[in-house]
């Protein structure tokens, strides 16, 4: 078994000057790609001058997330593809038990290790914490992350399954990937993970955390929290993802539901004095309704009736005042 890293830059030289050279120290056991989305900074010089052992994986123009990755990892051969956000901090000796965890399980499938803020390393990282699952009108939360409250790391986390794994960092099957026709270009970025490892559970591919495993990610490199593009990229792809992976007979009552509560989410931002973040709302369920049908016909014949944890997670957050994943 053998095992790739590929990390998707863009314009991100200073962030692999950062961690390039604690990536290589601590994973001898793979090799290393830079998938380069039409980088304008001198991010492909200066891995060529002082990693020429990187293969750099070149696209065209910047593809985002999904294609970006789906147009590299075409020219990858390794069993095992780790996906790594150009601005994780990995730990000595994080791969072993990712690499273990394969090894001894023949149908483990997608994997995340657990994830940490650099900024904080006692605490929890927003994305992907220690594995992520949905509510029954697909908010995404993790373990260690309900919204905006973040834990304190106190190994409470064991390694487990999860209903989906970080882009942030996420391990799979080459074979799988293919399987499932990688990301879905459509979303550009954000939720394609949430999509893929929903797809990947219909198919029986299992999705599980390795907490053994440690990275620390800065998070926000290339779009912040506060940039109203991400609120309609995560808006709109939830929905994507809800029609594309609901079972049948919960699809409609869902997507009505969820839609109503994104209105709203949509007021809230106007009371917290932020328009263009009201404004993403609209766009993104303008976008839902006007690609809805290119959506549905994406749905797969095999659906997974159990596919969430809490019923809403925004009731037991925000009126039961529920804010560890515990």
């Amino acid at each position: 078994m053998n095992i790739a890293l590929v990390i998707l830059n863009w314009n991100g030289k200073a962030l692999l000057e950062q961690f390039l050279p604690i990536l290589v120290k601590h994973s001898f056991e793979a090799e290393i790609y830079v998938a380069d989305n039409a980088s304008s900074d001198t991010s492909v010089a200066y891995i060529k001058e002082h990693f020429p052992e990187i293969t750099v994986l070149k696209n065209l123009k910047n593809e985002g997330f999904a294609k970006g990755y789906n147009l590299a990892l075409q020219q990858v051969d390794e069993d095992i593809i780790g996906l790594l956000n150009s601005d994780i901090e990995v730990t000595e000796n994080w791969l072993s038990p990712i690499i273990a965890h394969y090894k001894t399980n023949k149908n483990a499938g997608i994997v995340q290790p657990k994830i940490l803020d650099i900024k904080n390393k006692n605490k929890f990282e927003y994305a992907g914490a220690a594995g992520g699952f949905i509510d029954k009108y697909g908010y995404a939360y993790c373990r260690g992350r309900i919204f905006d409250s973040i834990e304190e790391d106190k190994n409470q986390y064991k390694s487990s399954s999860i209903f989906w794994a970080s882009g942030a960092c996420l391990f799979i099957k080459n074979n799988d990937f293919k399987l499932l026709n990688g990301f879905d270009e459509d979303f550009f970025a954000h939720y394609e993970e949430i999509d893929l490892c929903w797809r990947a559970q219909n198919k029986g591919i299992p999705v599980d955390c390795i907490s053994e495993s440690t990275v620390y990610h800065v998070g926000g490199a290339t779009l912040k929290n506060t940039n109203p593009f991400k609120t309609y990229l995560n808006f709109r792809n939830s929905l994507f993802t809800l029609v594309k992976n609901l079972p049948a007979n919960k699809l409609f009552p869902i997507i009505f539901t969820r839609m109503v509560l994104d209105g709203v989410a949509g007021v809230r931002f106007l009371f917290l004095g932020q328009p263009l973040h009201f404004w993403s709302v609209l766009k993104a369920h303008g976008s839902f309704y006007t690609n809805f049908h290119k959506m549905y016909r994406k749905r797969d014949t095999h659906q997974q009736k159990n596919y969430f944890y809490f019923k809403s997670i925004v009731w037991d957050y925000f009126v039961k005042n529920k804010q560890t994943f515990k």
